[in-house]
């Protein structure tokens, strides 16, 4: 059933009293037109409670805009929506059109910094967040009593002559809801072993962000990107007001998944009765959690990263003998889940859900 306006409502209930669906949440397609965005493709998902995200097939089906009840999500880069025949594939090139969003996908046969790998020029975080979809679907349906959204799409890293690694993602809500899940399946569809990186970039901004934010995450250690242990945990779980000459920082996290094999990480802005947000993934496909920390003015985000590799070029990763392969016809699958936290409550509730990994490092701020 859809729980909309404090009650449960069955289908028959809710079409009584709406000409159409649209009246309470759904899908819109729309054509983004001014300046480097025109020409973009976008999918807007409303879900009836003020949960509302847009998806970009034409930038690797990644999530630009997204906000509760008017509060944003996210944060969002001055870069703004641009169009994939802006990519600048050189360097750092790949920041010109890094719109920040909820959801930036890194990789996937290369992540990280700029570097040379075996004699190829690589950029920052890979290609697949400018590669337009195929295949694209969008649309609803009830099955039962729940009123089912998705947004579907695949997205292909290919060239002549060189591997072929295609990612399939579903973006699935429901009527009622304040969450979203992400299914994506990775395939090699080539005939040769192919490097594998991949990082979700979460971005997520004011006023989820703020002073009166705090960090909570089933930590048992934490280490920079150059792997030096962090001994103050204060360094990454708290956070300031926007600062001048901020520089960034980048933490990755050894965490402790619950019962069932899944992280959750929160942050969660006491400020704000509680507002917050969360992801939950499973550790065994994505081992590693990265925290971006930049509190910069007009920069002031922290990113929640969950990766299948290090945050380094993938030549480091070949040195250390840690650079992953997918193989010919191998299929990988992932599953995320983004949720809004409004209230104590249900930030009590998180906290039962996050394991405390040793009281060094305890989730409860």
């Amino acid at each position: 059933m859809a729980q909309l306006f404090g009650r449960n409502w069955t289908r028959h209930e809710l079409m009584e009293r709406v000409g159409d669906i649209s009246q309470l949440g759904g899908i819109r397609t729309v054509t983004l037109n001014d300046g480097k965005e025109n020409g973009v493709r976008a999918v807007e998902v409303r879900t009836g409670t003020g949960f509302r995200f847009t998806v970009l097939p034409d930038r690797g089906m990644d999530i630009s805009e997204a906000d509760y009840v008017g509060r944003s999500l996210c944060w969002r880069s001055c870069a703004g929506d641009v169009a994939p025949a802006f990519f600048e594939p050189e360097s750092n090139g790949w920041l010109r059109g890094f719109f920040g969003g909820l959801l930036t996908t890194c990789g996937l046969t290369y992540i990280g910094p700029p570097g040379m790998d075996e004699g190829e020029a690589l950029g920052l975080h890979g290609r697949i967040s400018y590669i337009p979809a195929r295949n694209v679907s969008a649309g609803g349906e009830w099955q039962g009593d729940e009123y089912l959204i998705w947004v579907q799409g695949k997205v292909s890293e290919a060239s002549a002559l060189a591997p072929r690694v295609t990612l399939t993602r579903k973006i699935t809500t429901k009527l009622g809801a304040s969450s979203l899940t992400i299914e994506d399946t990775i395939q090699n569809e080539g005939h040769a072993p192919c490097p594998f990186m991949m990082l979700y970039h979460f971005n997520f901004g004011f006023p989820v962000v703020s002073s009166d934010t705090v960090l909570l995450s089933p930590t048992k250690n934490v280490v920079t990107l150059s792997r030096e242990k962090v001994t103050q945990p204060d360094l990454y779980r708290r956070f300031q007001n926007p600062t001048p000459g901020f520089e960034e920082m980048v933490f990755r996290h050894e965490t402790v998944p619950d019962a069932e094999g899944y992280v959750t990480a929160a942050l969660i802005n006491k400020g704000y009765d509680s507002f917050g947000a969360y992801l939950r993934y499973r550790k065994k496909e994505l081992p590693h959690l990265f925290q971006w920390k930049m509190l910069a003015q007009g920069d002031y985000v922290v990113g929640l990263e969950p990766a299948t590799c290090w945050a380094e070029p993938r030549s480091k990763a070949r040195e250390r003998g840690e650079l992953n392969f997918i193989r010919p016809g191998e299929v990988v699958e992932h599953y995320l889940e983004v949720a809004v936290c409004t209230s104590a409550a249900e930030v009590d509730n998180l906290k039962k859900r996050i394991p405390e990994a040793n009281s060094g490092f305890a989730a409860t701020p």
